[in-house]
């Protein structure tokens, strides 16, 4: 089985081509699960199938985590898929991609910055008081696409010096809470001295921080414009991996629009002998 291993903002990712292998959602599953774990395997935050359309769009996406569940949706992920799309002459410069949280329409801005309009913002909650490690914790709640993907928002102050490991625990608790029906990708954020937002993300699917969580930074954006503590005019995020920009468009005092950028790589092509 012939796969192509990429990456955006160090969110990494296995591709597949499933419009000729035709493979049941059920051995895509087992495929994740044998090819994600580290070390043991290729290694990856989840798998991304390429499907053929169904309601127009370009092509489908069925996205994987790497413990096998299905993803409603992810933004990095959709990002190195539109590269895919257009490196493997799928699409074009301009496409829409079909996932399972909606359509995503996806741009290229240059051979390496690809940008997607992520899933329109269909819940939000400023103020969610969760108990999680004996403390209350303030957050926000927010869902894109419909079903929605689930998020938090967490301000965490002196998070970019803080390691992952001292809050595992922390996102561990809180992406479990009982008082989410879904669970929750936990998106931590501080707004340092200079002004740079800085985000680390324990994610949904993968049971740990990841370098980067595209449909997370929206998340933070969206919930930092509705705080009116950022424009959301081409919002820069750093993240272990890198740098993601969001711009927030906004009609009638709410999100209409939410753009993700950022880079999407090709790290190399394999081929895969035993499953």
């Amino acid at each position: 089985m012939k796969f192509t291993k990429m990456q955006g903002a160090g969110n990494d990712f296995i591709v597949i081509d499933n419009r000729t292998l035709n493979l049941p959602v059920e051995t895509l599953c087992d495929i994740a699960r044998t090819l994600c774990p580290r070390a043991m395997a290729v290694g990856a935050d989840g798998l991304m199938a390429v499907v053929e359309p169904k309601a127009g769009g370009d092509f489908g996406m069925i996205f994987i985590n790497a413990d096998g569940s299905i993803g409603e949706m992810c933004g990095n992920g959709a990002r190195c898929i539109c590269k895919y799309g257009y490196e493997k002459g799928i699409a074009g410069e301009s496409m829409t991609v079909e996932t399972t949280a909606g359509p995503v329409y996806g741009k290229r801005l240059s051979a390496m910055d690809y940008q997607i309009r992520l899933n329109d913002v269909t819940k939000l909650s400023l103020d969610v008081n969760l108990n999680a490690l004996g403390n209350v914790w303030n957050t926000a709640y927010v869902e894109l696409g419909n079903p929605g993907l689930p998020h938090l928002v967490v301000e965490y102050p002196g998070l970019a010096k803080t390691e992952p490991a001292t809050i595992w625990e922390l996102g561990k608790a809180l992406r479990e809470h009982p008082d989410l029906s879904k669970g929750a990708n936990v998106n931590f954020y501080e707004i340092t001295e200079n002004g740079t937002i800085f985000e680390r993300t324990f994610e949904r699917g993968v049971e740990d921080f990841t370098y980067a969580c595209g449909t997370g930074t929206g998340s933070v954006v969206t919930v930092l414009s509705e705080k009116g503590l950022v424009s959301g005019d081409h919002t820069a995020v750093e993240m272990a991996g890198g740098t993601l920009y969001v711009d927030v468009i906004r009609e009638g005092g709410k999100v209409k629009d939410l753009y993700l950028s950022g880079p999407a790589v090709i790290v190399y092509e394999g081929e895969r002998a035993e499953l």
